[in-house]
């Protein structure tokens, strides 16, 4: 059986931490700021964890 190709969209988007945890973006960032609060705004730079509820399909597409 050949080996499981990574799906190049989803490396570019997500990345592994030594725990096992995958790291992910905010959505909603890229345009119409201007409505946004500012505090809204902030949270949205942040980084943060995949959920435990898409875990798994996200490290097949990753081919962990």
């Amino acid at each position: 059986m050949p080996k499981m190709k990574t799906n190049r969209a989803a490396a570019k988007r997500f990345r592994t931490k030594p725990g096992g945890k995958i790291k992910r973006a905010h959505a909603y960032h890229s345009h119409i700021l201007t409505k946004k609060t500012t505090k809204q705004k902030r949270r949205l730079r942040s980084k943060t964890h995949v959920s435990h509820a898409n875990l798994k399909s996200v490290r097949r597409l990753l081919a962990v």
